[in-house]
């Protein structure tokens, strides 16, 4: 169970993201990355909230942008760490998703070979994943992007 506090606050915002508040969903991620101290703050706090951040974007230039500053900062992650937040999956479980997002950016962008070199990524790193909903939720969309770039 998640006991961070800026990790539920971030938590808050995606609930906003997901009933449709994008904008409110917006506000609120950044208001929570100025606390954390943007770029210098916590790599936890960092690649949860720019994760999430990317997802609400408009722009996929933006969405992007986003997308690289949760995988810098997942870089900088330990599984104590991620642990002591009450975060129940190990940094490996993290990249799946992260490179997947990146693959969906650059596919958008037009840099297929980009696309494709996050996608390897992704596909490398997905049997950290268990058979759950969230490891068949990435899964799926492994497939979605992998045929996407056919």
């Amino acid at each position: 169970m998640i006991t961070d506090p800026t990790l539920i606050r971030i938590g808050e915002a995606v609930r906003l993201s997901h009933n449709g508040e994008r904008e409110a969903a917006r506000v609120l991620f950044a208001g929570i990355w100025d606390e954390i101290g943007g770029e210098r703050g916590d790599p936890l706090h960092r690649c949860t909230l720019a994760h999430a951040m990317a997802d609400v974007q408009d722009d996929v230039r933006q969405e992007l942008i986003w997308d690289q500053r949760a995988l810098a900062a997942a870089d900088l992650l330990t599984d104590t760490r991620v642990a002591q937040a009450g975060v129940a999956l190990p940094v490996a479980g993290l990249y799946p998703s992260l490179h997947l997002n990146l693959s969906e950016c650059h596919r958008k962008l037009g840099d297929l070979t980009r696309a494709r070199e996050h996608l390897h990524q992704a596909q490398d790193t997905i049997d950290t994943l268990g058979d759950d909903e969230y490891g068949r939720l990435i899964r799926a969309g492994l497939e979605q992007v992998a045929e996407r770039l056919r």
